[in-house]
């Protein structure tokens, strides 16, 4: 199996737990070794899960205030530890590949292996909710017909993403990519470099 299909195998296990009680406070029960890159695959994409749901809670329109604030403060929180995960994917990558000498025209791909599956966590979530929403049983017939064409642009883009990610691993294998590691150097969460805390720390 690629190991495209491998992780999409893997994303949809998560999903479909993750709704067997459909709740963002249930708890992860990862079933692979822990550490292992099976396991960090579901990890990420059980948080994208739940932050897909956060996000549909917040959007209600008569929601009070202070538990919004709260959800945002949980999203962030999320949105952190989402991207620690995709960086240790990245880094399993780059173990992978250590010994790899890459050719001297390799090229340096705009988007690192992990950022990519990122993406293809995501779409997997898509996927899944826009397959409910295409055979809703109390939805119009308009909003089916919608949501089937929308469906089918999303399974063509899961078609061409994993095409484009096997691609990119191979490359990097044949030594064509260059596999290079960047931190994404969040500043918002640092009260070091938000100037909002830093600023705040000062005054006290």
């Amino acid at each position: 199996m690629s190991f495209t299909g491998n992780a999409w195998k893997i994303f949809n296990q998560s999903v479909e737990d993750y709704h067997i009680k459909d709740d963002v406070n249930s708890q992860e029960n990862n079933p692979f070794q822990t550490g292992s890159l099976e396991w960090i695959l579901y990890s990420k994409n059980w948080i994208d899960t739940v932050q897909w749901h956060l996000e549909d809670i917040i959007r209600e329109e008569d929601i009070d205030p202070k538990e919004a604030l709260k959800i945002k403060r949980r999203i962030d929180t999320l949105n952190q530890k989402r991207t620690d995960l995709v960086e240790q994917i990245d880094f399993w990558f780059y173990e992978k590949y250590r010994e790899i000498v890459p050719n001297s025209d390799a090229r340096i791909n705009t988007e690192t292996p992990a950022w990519s599956i990122d993406r293809y966590s995501i779409l997997s979530l898509k996927i899944y909710h826009m397959a409910i929403e295409a055979a809703r049983q109390d939805a119009s017939e308009e909003h089916k017909r919608k949501c089937s064409e929308k469906l089918q642009i999303l399974l063509e883009q899961k078609k061409d993403l994993s095409a484009a990610i096997d691609q990119l691993l191979s490359d990097i294998e044949d030594g064509k990519v260059r596999m290079k590691l960047y931190k994404q150097m969040k500043m918002y969460n640092d009260e070091s470099l938000n100037p909002i805390l830093y600023q705040k720390v000062q005054k006290k």
